[in-house]
Order: C-alpha cells, then structure tokens, then sequence
C-alpha cells in the first residue's frame, strides 16, 4: 500500500512539473529558433514605410516577407500610414514603442521630424534602422540605413539618361514627392552636381512637389508644361511622380517632343514604355530591397552585425558592402523596351 501511495506522488509532482513547461501558444512561444535571440526569442521586426498600398512599398513588402520566411524565427509586421505624412508615421512608431519589438526599420518621410520618435525608440532599448529614406543620424540614434544605392550614383544616372534622350542643353523640371524627402533631396543634390559637371548648359527650371499622389503629380507636370513651353524634359523623381508625369506628357501630345524619365516600377512604367513615351526607368530591385531590410534587423538583433562592420550576410543577395553605417544594395538597374518584360515587380 505504502508503495502504491508513493507512485501516485511521484505521478502528481510530474503532472505538475509538466503543467509548468514553456507555453507553445502564439504569442508566447518559447521555441527553439536558429535566429532568435537569447533562449530562441522570436526576433519582432517592425517595417514602417513611407505609404502603405503603392506599387514601390508593395514590392519592398514582398521582398520583406520573402526573407523573413527564410530566417526562422523572425515575426515581421509590415505597417505603414495611409498617407505620405511624417506624423502618421510618428503616431506608428510611438505605438509600437509600447509594444517593444528587437527592431524598428523605417522609410522616413522627413529626417528630422520623425528623429525625437526613433531616439525614444532607441532609449527604450529597441534597435532602430532606415531603409529607402533616412533619418537625421545624429539626432535618431539610428543604427544602420539600407540604401539602395548611393545618392550620387541615382542623381548621375538620372542627369546621364536625360542629357542622352533631351539632349545636353535641355530646359527641364523635376517632379519630386515632397519638398522635404529625404532621399529625394539628396538626389536632387547630385542631379544637379552632375549637371554642372558634365552638362554645364542643362538647366532645372522648376521642382513641383507631388505629394507621393499620382493625381497631383499629374496636374503638376501640365502645369509645367504650360508655364515653360519650352521643357525639352521631365523627372518623376518617385513611383508615383514618375507615372503622373509620363501621363500628363502623352496627353498632351508630347510623345517623342518631351522626355520623361526618373524613378519607378517597371510595372508600373511598361505600358507607358511600350507606346514610346518613355524610353529609360531607372531603378533598382525594391523585392531585394525590402529583403535586404529584414536580413540587416535580424543580423542586428541578433548580434550578428555591429558598429565598424564591412559587410552583412544578406540570404540569397550573398553578403553586401557596409560603407560606414550604410548597408547598400548595389547600382541604379536601367529598364528599357528591351528588358522591361524580364521583370514582375
């Protein structure tokens, strides 16, 4: 009897112990994660882009969720504002502050507006990152920014294409996002770097803001070519720009009068290429970007990547080059009627 009272013991302390094991629910788990951090923690990795639902960010989202399904353990949340503005994104990274993800990867909207945000971020121990866009790095605290290529490289591209398709002395105008864009103002810098150097007579007449709206960008662009009857070339200098502009040049019959060349989709672009009204999009691989975003916060979560590395461990992109604290993805890619179908993003 005394040993059939001591079995029953011994089976109730290890109902209890077992009752008292990691918790497998979501949310909560404790498993066994190659790339989580310490005791196989799930790796939180929070994307903010610039605008959720337009083709570039669609296509950076696509790329994101590619590589966190490659990297076990990693919980990405793709969460952006529904419109180009810096305080939507600031109510967005205040929220998940709250929430304490490892990683904070954000397209800024303006450098310094969203800085004080990203700083708290960073105070309250979470990593912070830019990708797209930057922020102020002093007054952020930002750790990395992924850039998809140098701004020197985009603003030469850009300047190049139209001196070869308008001609080295063209009247043009620039159709940007916003005035206060980050990435845009520095393209928009050495755009005009290059043209000084190499196209001394080409002149920018006019930069209208768009306000990453197709519509607006649309309307600018006539009222440009109105104001200035003799532009020989426009720059849609963002993925929604880049399409107004090259609508409102073929509807005013400028097809073969006016180039339009700058930065988006080729998606987004093909028709437009196709019936001739644009020749060149410049661009790079956002898929790859958006992948190359969520490699480089779980290489920083996880310790992998540090202050005064060369390079990071980037999946199926092979390792890319840190220059400083900018992980770069590579060279501007040219997309014409030669090449443009090879190409679904």
């Amino acid at each position: 009897m005394k040993k059939l009272i001591a079995l029953f013991v011994t089976l109730g302390i290890a109902v209890i112990m077992t009752g008292c094991g990691p918790s497998n629910q979501a949310g909560g788990s404790m498993g066994t994660s190659k790339a989580g951090g310490a005791a196989g923690k799930k790796i939180t990795i929070v994307m903010i882009p610039k605008l959720k639902g337009i083709a570039y960010f669609n296509a950076c989202e696509q790329g994101a969720e590619e590589a966190a399904k490659s990297l076990p353990g990693v919980n990405l949340v793709y969460d952006g504002p529904i419109e180009a503005k810096s305080d939507q994104q600031i109510e967005l990274i205040d929220s998940w502050i709250v929430r304490k993800p490892d990683v904070i990867a954000v397209s800024c909207n303006d450098p310094d507006e969203l800085a004080p945000s990203l700083k708290r971020a960073r105070d309250k121990g979470i990593h912070v990152i830019t990708f797209d866009a930057d922020a102020n790095p002093t007054r952020s605290g930002r750790e990395f920014f992924v850039n998809q290529a140098t701004p020197q490289a985009i603003g030469s591209t850009l300047v190049d294409v139209m001196a070869k398709e308008a001609g080295p002395a063209a009247q043009t105008v620039v159709i940007t996002s916003t005035l206060s864009a980050p990435n845009q103002k520095e393209w928009l810098k050495y755009m005009r770097q290059r043209i000084s150097q190499a196209y001394p007579k080409m002149r920018i007449v006019q930069v209208y803001p768009s306000e990453e709206d197709q519509q607006k960008a649309f309307a600018r662009t006539q009222d440009a070519i109105k104001a200035y009857p003799n532009v020989k070339g426009i720059w849609g200098i963002s993925s929604t720009a880049f399409p107004g502009a090259a609508d409102a040049v073929e509807q005013a019959q400028g097809t073969g009068k006016i180039a339009v060349t700058g930065l988006a989709t080729p998606n987004q672009m093909k028709p437009f290429v196709k019936r001739g009204v644009v020749k060149t999009v410049v661009l790079w691989n956002p898929i790859d970007l958006g992948y190359l975003t969520v490699y480089t916060a779980n290489a920083l979560a996880t310790g992998k990547l540090k202050p005064g590395d060369k390079s990071v461990d980037a999946g199926r992109l092979g390792k890319k080059e840190i220059s400083g604290d900018q992980v770069l993805l590579g060279k501007p890619m040219l997309f014409t009627k030669a090449n443009i179908d090879k190409f679904n993003f």
